[in-house]
């Protein structure tokens, strides 16, 4: 069973910038391309949203390794399957989600493979920001069904992330105090969320009073502002609610001096997992880290399984992830972009291509 299969489909395709554009910022070009013939192994999905992360700014930047000029940009991306190149597919007309990377199945390490994100690349060669998506049926997740596709698409890339930082590697768990560096992200906050759900003590840090404000809102026992002298701040918050003043674990997207910082709140033995630098590029160790027996971790997305795992918890604690703002179809791209260059949303920026009805924060 299949529905009527279209033609063509309207996608986002990353253009280079032209000569003389300073600095670089390629471009983001609204294209119509057709829909190639589906092989056995493959489905179409119609797509009803996609979220921007990051990635998706530093492409058009010239920042990210392994652009490809002609690619589809996005990475996240929720509709529905309406053909498959397997006859009676029971995945035919079923909610789902793709899944935003290659190369990484099941090691509890690291990938497998050679490692690869859908979107802006040739490894693997799609990417979710179009109207319908040809993927291996095998590389679709069917959808939670707490979640319409403007949430859903919230999740893929940035609860696999904030799944391997928080749960998997900063082993967040019932009772112990957790820092989630930079809130109002979609991993920070996803990573917020999935620690609240294990029954951690979530303290946050932002620049942003009204950001700190929304994370207690949302469950975090306090924020400190990382422009202020916010670790001894942190401390002196903890010792006032359990006695503590110590962290055990510190989840970090800015890198720079995070160490340095950290020694003054994080516990002896304590682990910072470290899943970008956003602040600087380098993070430095010293000998009284290693005196203290404190960990410094790098993580990275993860695994097929990672993201099974991941996706059967939100399902089961009906975690719904926070989106900032809703922007109407691919023609309105240039508008996420702008928003995500302003760097004031608290949660993710989603384009709808569907009608759906739900409120956002």
């Amino acid at each position: 069973m299949s529905l009527k299969i279209p033609q063509s489909t309207k996608t986002i395709v990353l253009k280079k910038s032209p000569e003389g554009r300073s600095p670089v910022y390629h471009d983001a070009v609204l294209e119509e391309r057709p829909i190639p013939a589906l092989k056995p192994e493959e489905v179409l999905v119609k797509i009803g949203a996609v979220s921007f992360n990051r990635r998706e700014l530093w492409i058009r930047l010239g920042q990210y390794p392994g652009i490809t000029f002609g690619s589809v940009l996005g990475a996240d991306g929720a509709g529905t399957v309406i053909a498959s190149g397997r006859p009676d597919d029971h995945l035919i007309l079923k909610r789902v989600f793709l899944v935003p990377m290659r190369g990484w199945d099941t090691d509890p390490e690291a990938p497998e493979s050679d490692f690869g994100i859908i979107g802006g690349g040739s490894n693997p060669p799609i990417g979710t920001f179009s109207d319908y998506v040809v993927v291996e049926r095998n590389q679709v997740v069917q959808s939670p069904d707490h979640l319409d596709d403007v949430t859903l698409s919230a999740w893929p890339l940035g609860g696999l992330t904030a799944w391997r930082a928080a749960i998997v590697n900063a082993e967040a768990s019932r009772g112990q105090n957790i820092l989630i560096t930079g809130i109002g992200g979609g991993v920070a906050l996803l990573a917020m969320q999935l620690s609240l759900a294990k029954g951690a003590n979530v303290y946050v840090t932002s620049g942003s009073e009204d950001k700190i404000r929304k994370a207690v809102s949302l469950g975090a026992k306090a924020g400190v502002n990382y422009k202020s002298n916010w670790a001894i701040q942190l401390s002196n918050i903890i010792k006032e609610g359990n006695g503590t003043g110590k962290i055990d674990a510190i989840v970090d997207s800015g890198g720079g001096d995070i160490m340095g910082q950290a020694s003054k709140v994080l516990k002896a033995g304590g682990k910072v997992v470290c899943y970008g630098m956003t602040a600087n590029p380098k993070i430095t160790f010293t000998m009284r880290e290693v005196l203290k027996n404190q960990r410094l971790i790098g993580s990275t997305m993860g695994s097929h399984k990672d993201l099974l795992d991941a996706t059967k918890f939100m399902a089961e604690h009906r975690i719904t992830p926070i989106v900032s703002q809703v922007v109407n179809g691919l023609a309105a791209t240039e508008e996420g972009f702008d928003i995500m260059k302003r760097g004031d949303q608290f949660g993710k920026i989603v384009i709808k291509l569907e009608n759906t009805e739900r409120a956002y924060l």
